[in-house]
């Protein structure tokens, strides 16, 4: 039994430092590909885009990096950002379906889905 419940601390010490670990690789990440994009829009002057036009979509989002538009390079590094609480939230169910906390593991799939949903309503803009 002892050795049950010393496996399992030892696999939540793992979990909680891999979930650590996402936070901070997601947000150097995102603050490296939005430091790009500055650089771009400041060497050039220009953010890629007619006007006072900014990417919304993530097809324009991502059309706009892969052509080095420096606007589209930072709201996808902003993305980045977003999405890294995201994938904490992911881990976090996995970490409670490991200990068999259901109710855990409920609450965070409901945070998970209203997650999701809000992502859904923020790019649709409906």
């Amino acid at each position: 039994m002892q050795e049950k419940q010393s496996a399992t601390a030892t696999e939540m010490a793992q979990v909680e430092t891999i979930i650590g670990r996402i936070l901070q690789v997601g947000v150097v990440l995102s603050a490296i590909v939005m430091g790009i994009g500055l650089v771009i829009f400041l060497v050039t002057g220009d953010s890629g885009y007619a006007g006072h036009t900014v990417p919304l979509t993530m097809a324009a989002i991502l059309v706009g990096s892969w052509q080095l538009k420096s606007y589209a390079i930072m709201m996808l590094g902003t993305y980045c950002l977003i999405l890294t609480p995201v994938l904490r939230v992911v881990v976090s169910i996995y970490a409670f379906y490991k200990e068999r906390d259901h109710l855990y593991v409920a609450i965070t799939t409901a945070v998970l889905i209203i997650l999701m949903i809000a992502l859904a309503i923020g790019l649709t803009g409906k």
